[in-house]
């Protein structure tokens, strides 16, 4: 399979951290303009707001490929906190404590941070790696 798709390994990475983005931002949509079928939260100024403003801002940089890495360990940081604060008290099993989409993006996030922006980037296009 490497021979087949290594070769595109630099663009399955790109579609990989815009779909994580925009689905990241779409949660944060959800949360401060209760857009999507989600439910706003009253009172932005909360940790549930504060969650919902870093799912929008950082979903839509790690999306469009603009400060990337910074955004990127902001978001896998704000899930792991998601994860422990959420989901762990109710059970150590992901699965069973409902926490398996908290770890995914934490991890996701944790591999764009790594990675940085890449091709298809707003940093790519400005030619400038500090914008990754």
């Amino acid at each position: 399979m490497h021979r087949i798709l290594g070769r595109h390994a630099d663009r399955v990475y790109a579609i990989f951290r815009i779909v994580i983005g925009f689905l990241f931002m779409c949660h944060g949509l959800q949360k401060i303009f209760g857009a999507l079928g989600g439910q706003k939260v009253g009172e932005v100024a909360s940790l549930i707001g504060l969650a919902g403003i870093i799912e929008l801002v950082c979903g839509f940089l790690v999306m469009i490929g603009l400060f990337a890495s910074w955004a990127a360990f902001l978001a896998s940081g704000t899930m792991a906190v998601a994860y422990f604060m959420a989901h762990f008290p109710r059970g150590f099993w992901p699965i069973l404590n409902e926490g398996e989409l908290a770890l995914a993006y934490c991890f996701a996030f944790l591999y764009i941070a790594a990675r940085g922006a890449g091709p298809w980037s707003v940093a790519r296009a400005a030619r400038n790696p500090g914008l990754e």
